[in-house]
């Protein structure tokens, strides 16, 4: 297989985006297995670059893929306006550029003219002051791309998707239903066998209420809804257990015997998630047939432009984009040749 083309949104021009792009690229070992694509401004980059204070890295800036050169960290200068660059500032104009490299990208990732997408941390209040319908990545790609997205957080402690995602407490509730539970358990089931090469996966399904409901004493979804939803998913003959009460699942022991855990909402999955996998956290939006991933932490205005940032969850989302690029390939291949053996036969 040629070397991986990576295709990355810059993010929000006032956080730590670039910075940790500029970081993992400065690393001229990651070169080796991809090549780098960033859709921004070598003005921006310039700005960036003094602030930090990193002089001995440069992207080849070109104005279209087709000149990206597989040994460098390429540049496509996709707007030549001088942007002002107001570090940990939320700004319109900083989420009109942002929402430009993440449409540009998406573009070229729709062309084939990338093979995956790895997207910096936006502000999302920042870019719906131009575009009302824009609601975060997962939503517009999901717009643009063929599947249905989920939303799945990678470490090497745990993979976790989410019933509901989103959704404001007080609603998350009516969303608990059997056919919600039963679709995100069929995308995750999905998502580990072909995106990560586990044969027979087995994945934990959460319980709403504390305690996972302790018999009806403290809630009645458990009993209702998710148990009889589980015993459902075994017929269908996907390795689904559970409900696990959400305060005593996050321990050692049952994160290394599960491939896949579904959370219930939010912050009952991301809480755990983001205390034990923030530096090396990778959001990645399985479902769609391209790749996307993007580092697990936001914007983080208060370090922005000291030099600070921490890129390990920016590299760690290269990494595992072309992983899962890689993975899908041979999932296909073999696919492919069980049905040209079956033929034959």
């Amino acid at each position: 297989m040629s070397k991986i083309k990576v295709g990355i949104s810059i993010g929000d021009l006032n956080g730590i985006g670039l910075e940790t792009i500029i970081k993992t690229f400065k690393d001229k070992r990651m070169l080796d297995f991809c090549t780098p694509i960033v859709f921004g401004s070598s003005k921006v980059v310039a700005k960036h670059k003094k602030a930090i204070e990193i002089n001995d890295f440069n992207f080849n800036i070109i104005n279209k893929i087709e000149d990206a050169k597989p040994h460098k960290a390429n540049l496509v200068n996709i707007w030549n306006d001088d942007v002002e660059v107001k570090f940990g500032e939320a700004t319109t104009v900083s989420g009109e550029k942002s929402f430009e490299s993440i449409k540009k990208a998406a573009e070229e990732l729709k062309e084939g003219k990338i093979d995956v997408l790895v997207t910096a941390p936006i502000n999302k209040a920042s870019i719906q002051e131009e575009v009302r319908s824009f609601i975060g990545h997962t939503e517009f790609l999901q717009g643009n791309f063929e599947g249905e997205s989920l939303m799945l957080m990678v470490s090497e402690l745990m993979r976790i998707a989410f019933v509901t995602g989103h959704v404001p407490l007080t609603d998350v509730k009516k969303h608990i239903t059997a056919d919600n539970i039963i679709k995100k358990t069929q995308l995750l089931n999905t998502s580990l066998i072909q995106d990560f090469g586990i044969r027979k996966p087995k994945i934990a399904i959460l319980g709403l209420n504390p305690h996972a409901g302790e018999e009806g004493l403290l809630g009645a979804e458990e009993n209702e809804t998710i148990t009889p939803t589980v015993k459902k998913l075994k017929k269908e003959g996907i390795m689904a257990f559970g409900p696990y009460p959400a305060d005593s699942f996050f321990n050692n022991n049952n994160l290394k015997n599960f491939d896949g855990i579904l959370s219930m909402y939010h912050d009952q999955g991301l809480t755990a998630f983001k205390t034990l996998s923030f530096d090396e956290g990778i959001n990645f939006t399985a479902g769609l047939n391209v790749v996307r991933t993007s580092p697990v932490h936001g914007t983080a205005y208060d370090v922005a432009g000291k030099g600070n940032a921490n890129e390990r969850s920016f590299r760690e989302a290269v990494f595992l984009a072309c992983e899962i690029y890689k993975k899908r390939a041979e999932f296909k291949q073999l696919n492919e040749n069980t049905l040209g053996f079956k033929s034959k036969k």
